[in-house]
């Protein structure tokens, strides 16, 4: 996984990935080594989309003026 990477770039190695392993066609050390890359890719996209949400806000109306608060589940 490279250092700049982004969510995209990662989401798309996933789908390779994933097709790899389901082709079947493999080796069990690269089967391993595939897996263990989707793991910490899926990690990183997981961290990506939790930081994003928490920059999310959200314009409420309250007493007749519009007001930003944090976005909540």
């Amino acid at each position: 996984m490279g250092t700049k990477q982004n969510f995209e770039e990662a989401l798309e190695r996933l789908g390779e990935i994933n097709e790899k392993l389901e082709s079947g066609e493999v080796s069990l050390d690269e089967a391993i080594a595939l897996y263990t890359d989707g793991m910490k890719l899926a990690k990183f996209c997981q961290d990506k989309l939790a930081d994003a949400e928490q920059k999310i806000k959200v314009l409420i109306e309250k007493g007749g003026s519009l007001v930003e608060e944090d976005f909540n589940e």
